[in-house]
């Protein structure tokens, strides 16, 4: 499992395209809102909580297809399921990797779309903590879905259809912290609903893609 996050890392390091891109996208997205819905200050702040984590799930999607697609391609994904690591491991190290190299970014990138957005400055470290909690969500999710999607054709359009509502409860209570946050309110009940939904889907989500890399 060490062994198979390492890889992953050094992976990311050495082709960082796929990073660059979704934190390019996910900042892109930011600053196309003032030009779809006008420079209103007030306008902006109260569309920011739900552009912020809806832009943000998208560009962490971006990377998604490709989760096992490289490793079925070449041979190792088979030499992965024979070494001895039970699969759902495998789909769990395979979405860690994915939080901490397409996650973690957007992460650290939500201040600068924040700005963008004129979201309060109070209120940018829950939507940090909010988006860090969706993107682990999304990944675990995601996981599962690009074990599904595994060598079906057309994968790639299939897979946000099966990740993207299975996200929607991030989505909203992501949002509801960020709001509550920017009104002066406490974030923290919408955060721990967030953090209820990582619990549960970090569990079921990697049996979920190993049965799926198991039936290939």
């Amino acid at each position: 499992m060490r062994a198979l996050l390492l890889r992953e890392l050094r992976l990311a390091l050495r082709h960082p395209a796929e990073t660059l891109s979704a934190v390019l996208f996910f900042v892109l997205v930011a600053a196309l809102f003032p030009f779809g819905v006008g420079p209103s200050p007030e306008l902006l702040a109260r569309l920011a909580p739900g552009a912020l984590l809806a832009a943000a799930l998208l560009a962490a999607l971006l990377p998604l297809d490709r989760l096992f697609g490289a490793e079925a391609e070449d041979g190792s994904l088979d030499q992965l399921l024979l070494s001895g690591l039970h699969p759902a491991t495998l789909a769990a190290g395979k979405a860690l990797g994915h939080w901490l190299t397409t996650g973690v970014p957007l992460v650290l990138a939500t201040p600068a779309a924040a700005a963008l957005l004129n979201l309060p400055t109070e209120a940018w470290p829950a939507a940090m903590l909010a988006l860090a909690l969706a993107s682990a969500i999304l990944s675990l999710f995601g996981a599962a879905g690009a074990a599904l999607t595994l060598g079906a054709r057309r994968g790639g359009v299939l897979l946000p259809l099966l990740v993207l509502p299975l996200s929607i409860p991030a989505v909203i209570f992501g949002a509801a912290a960020i709001e509550a946050a920017a009104s002066g309110l406490a974030p923290r009940p919408y955060l721990l609903l967030e953090a209820a939904l990582l619990a549960l889907a970090a569990p079921l989500a990697p049996l979920a893609a190993g049965a799926a890399l198991r039936g290939e």
